[in-house]
């Protein structure tokens, strides 16, 4: 979605979480919408915008508050990018294990907003899971905030998981603590090409019950998928092709390869690649770094039957699952029928038939997408996501259209 369409009437960047309540209480007053912008990476997410209004950039909102790294936490202002957050952890050996694409432009309190996940998901959690304080500014141009700037705190209702992928509708994030973990000491990805889809089940079933503990549970398929800068491409005789990532000490590292590769070979999987140290790492960017159009979330065992039926449609070029969670991202093969008609028509009741939903995450098509076309239809949760909107932005004004 381009940040100009609808046009703004004027985009300002403040330096000071105060001057943010300014110009949100001054919008409210005048009846503007308010279009939150962090580092632009996810302004194509969500439906289209309601009316012309301001562009509220958070880039000059970009200090450290506090680094108690013996604590594990951190807090700093929103406008912060990933890659500069990693920077400071990093000389603590510390990190958010978050795989965020562009994490060069992406922002924290964007990253708060949309709430991607990537392939560590499976062992590490979603921002959920690490933010554990907030300051933001309503939809009035009131401060408020959650949470605190310790692990264990337990006072109030959790503004923090409302806050997480609300998309800036609730309240104009400036800042925010974060839980951090060690970086661990090494990591490897056991890779395997699967000749067909019942295969890739049986792998997957087997990797519910093994006595290893993977970070990343992966499988790509697609006839365009693209290369692995590591790996090469996927063979032309696999369906698809399945990646599995550890991490942890060197001896935890190589035992759980090694047994994963013996319980793979009892189940007719033999010779499995295993990339490890700076190519690993290389793979694990490139994997949290795949584009994708669309995104559905089923339980885990209906992730492979829906992919199958994604396939045979023979609308996706290439996919990409994080099969332990559940989560399918995949990429259109161009088409002339309109993506909100591809997704009401064909994919989004595929993923209703599996137990599912879907999100459009880019309008590849060049049209914008309503918030329904983008979301799907209004589930029995609407009145309560109505009922905290009217909460905390009475007149609308915050990201108006972007959210369901």
């Amino acid at each position: 979605m381009p940040i100009d369409c609808p046009p703004l009437i004027d985009t300002v960047a403040p330096t000071e979480a105060a001057e943010v309540a300014a110009v949100v209480r001054n919008a409210c007053r005048d009846g503007v919408p308010v279009y939150p912008i962090g580092g632009g990476t996810a302004l194509d997410y969500g439906g289209r915008p309601a009316a012309p209004g301001i562009g509220l950039s958070l880039e000059k909102l970009g200090r450290v508050i506090d680094y108690p790294a013996e604590d594990m936490t951190i807090t700093v202002e929103a406008g912060i990018s990933v890659a500069q957050l990693a920077e400071h952890l990093a000389a603590n050996r510390q990190r958010l294990p978050l795989d965020v694409p562009d994490a060069d432009r992406a922002t924290i309190g964007g990253v708060v907003a949309a709430n991607p996940s990537g392939p560590r998901r499976y062992a590490y959690g979603t921002m959920r899971d690490y933010l554990i304080g907030f300051r933001a500014v309503d939809g009035r141009g009131n401060e408020f905030g959650g949470g605190g700037r310790v692990v264990k705190n337990a006072a109030g209702y959790d503004l923090c998981k409302l806050m997480v992928g609300s998309l800036g509708a609730l309240g104009v994030i400036t800042q925010v603590t974060l839980m951090v973990r060690p970086v661990p000491e090494t990591s490897a990805l056991v890779v395997c090409e699967v000749p067909d889809f019942g295969a890739a089940e049986r792998l997957l079933a087997g990797l519910v019950h093994t006595k290893t503990l993977p970070a990343a549970i992966e499988l790509l398929a697609g006839p365009r998928q693209p290369p692995s800068p590591v790996l090469g491409p996927m063979l032309e005789s696999s369906a698809a092709r399945i990646i599995v990532g550890f991490e942890g000490s060197e001896a935890e590292v190589d035992w759980m390869v090694e047994q994963v590769c013996g319980e793979w070979a009892e189940i007719g999987i033999n010779s499995p690649l295993t990339v490890a140290a700076e190519d690993a790492a290389t793979g694990w960017g490139w994997l949290g770094g795949l584009p994708a159009d669309v995104q559905a979330h089923v339980l885990p065992g209906a992730t492979v039957p829906l992919i199958e039926r994604l396939l045979q449609t023979s609308l996706v070029s290439s996919l990409q699952a994080h099969a332990g969670n559940g989560v399918i991202r995949f990429r259109l093969s161009a088409s002339e029928i309109p993506l909100a008609q591809l997704l009401g028509d064909e994919l989004r009741p595929a993923a209703a038939e599996a137990g599912g939903t879907m999100v459009a995450l880019s309008h590849g098509d060049g049209r914008q997408l309503t918030a329904e076309e983008a979301w799907g239809a209004a589930g029995p949760a609407a009145t309560l996501a109505g009922a905290l909107r009217e909460r905390f932005d009475p007149q609308g004004l915050l990201n108006p259209g972007r959210l369901a």
